[in-house]
């Protein structure tokens, strides 16, 4: 049975402000005033029974209810911008250079391209594995996915996705050296994509920064790193984005719960003039589309 869902422009506003972090700033992305922007909040608060947000200096602050909401209505608004463009799109057809981050592009991007292929065959694609910033400013790329603060100010960003990060090892190294407690980690190679500080945050979150490691193999990305764990070198960090597939396989497995946001996220940018473009919107508009649909906001990487 169907359930009745709260006013659209409620929902709109509430999204707005909880985006931008402003009632005036969501108040001038909507076209509407400040009063109009605080009704609609009002009103879905008193809809929902339950405060969204607190007044901090000149910003607002969410609640714990809005925080639960906010992942769900953004996910929705999204869907709803990339369907009706893929309806009313103007004809896209020819080159689109994409940069993307090395391990995303292996093992997530690649799989999920098929349905990009087939909503715009006249598409050619060039894919360019890059997490450098610099390479935004080359005029043969159009659009990046960047792993990073997202403060690159003289381009289009938007925020795509954050990461939580959790220990994965091959099913053969555990069988061979069992990981019951986190204190078994000193009796394995761990794996690292970074210079040990994602590792540090994890151990941390664990309290377990004092177990001993003796033996540390350092990767150039998180590509290599799951690689080598899937060929049982060590103990590598996966997380919610990128170890999915091998985690459905099988050939990794998640020896303890605990997991922990990696400092930086994913973003999606491009130049301020190729925004507009037919061909980098539909980019953009399937990319958000498929991350909704491949189910972003699972609690289960949130522990």
């Amino acid at each position: 049975m169907s359930q009745r869902l709260p006013p659209l422009n409620s929902l709109r506003a509430f999204e707005a402000t909880a985006r931008t972090g402003s009632i005036s700033a969501a108040a001038r992305e909507l076209n509407v005033t400040h009063g109009a922007i605080s009704h609609q909040v009002r009103k879905l608060e008193e809809s929902l029974g339950v405060p969204l947000f607190e007044r901090v200096g000149r910003r607002v602050k969410p609640t714990p209810h809005a925080a639960l909401l906010k992942p769900a209505i953004c996910n929705a608004f999204d869907s709803i911008a990339a369907a009706t463009a893929r309806l009313a799109r103007p004809a896209t057809a020819g080159d689109l250079v994409i940069g993307c981050v090395p391990a995303l592009l292996s093992l997530w991007l690649l799989p999920h391209m098929t349905s990009f292929f087939d909503l715009y065959p006249d598409i050619r694609v060039r894919l360019v594995p890059t997490n450098d910033p610099a390479d935004m400013k080359k005029s043969d790329m159009d659009v990046h996915i960047l792993y990073g603060d997202g403060s690159w100010t003289d381009r289009w960003v938007r925020h795509w996705t954050d990461l939580y990060l959790f220990p994965v090892v091959s099913p053969r190294l555990l069988n061979e050296r069992p990981l019951r407690t986190v204190r078994d980690l000193s009796q394995h190679v761990l794996l690292h994509a970074d210079d040990g500080q994602e590792w540090h945050a994890w151990l941390s979150a664990a309290d377990a920064l004092d177990v001993m490691h003796e033996r540390h193999h350092f990767m150039s990305n998180a590509r290599l790193g799951i690689e080598a764990a899937m060929l049982g070198h060590g103990v590598a960090l996966g997380d919610n984005i990128t170890a999915k597939a091998m985690l459905g396989s099988g050939d990794l497995v998640v020896p303890f719960e605990r997991s922990v946001q990696a400092s930086s996220s994913f973003y999606v940018t491009c130049r301020n003039e190729d925004r507009s473009a037919p061909i980098v919107r539909a980019f953009a508009d399937w990319l958000f589309a498929a991350l909704d649909q491949s189910g972003r906001e699972k609690a289960d990487w949130k522990r």
